[in-house]
């Protein structure tokens, strides 16, 4: 599914089952509070703390899938096209560490 196609899934979905998007604030507020259900699995299954077994059944692909979702609210929410952002973020990305990762020792 192309960003724009995520966009508009979003918004159809949320005028059909949603009622309405919640306001900006509290968006932000559950993408902090997904973000850190991700940084939950992270830090115990991939980092040094030892998973609780109620973590343990956690799928990780639907929370990076919850962390989009609400991430494409705030964006179709704010007026923004998640397309040109990325295309716009690339370039900027390419301008200022187009060589920089290339010549650094710690990831060679």
């Amino acid at each position: 599914m192309e960003i724009k196609s995520l966009q508009q899934t979003v918004d159809n979905w949320i005028k059909e089952h949603g009622v309405r998007y919640f306001d900006e604030m509290t968006n932000t507020a559950m993408l902090m509070e997904e973000v850190g259900e991700v940084a939950r699995i992270m830090a115990r299954r991939y980092g040094e703390q030892s998973e609780k077994e109620s973590d343990k059944n956690k799928d990780l692909g639907d929370e990076l899938a919850d962390v989009l979702f609400v991430l494409v609210c705030l964006a179709n929410q704010t007026g923004i096209d998640l397309d040109e952002a990325i295309r716009k973020n690339f370039e900027k990305k390419t301008i200022r560490d187009g060589e920089r990762h290339k010549n650094n020792e710690k990831l060679g």
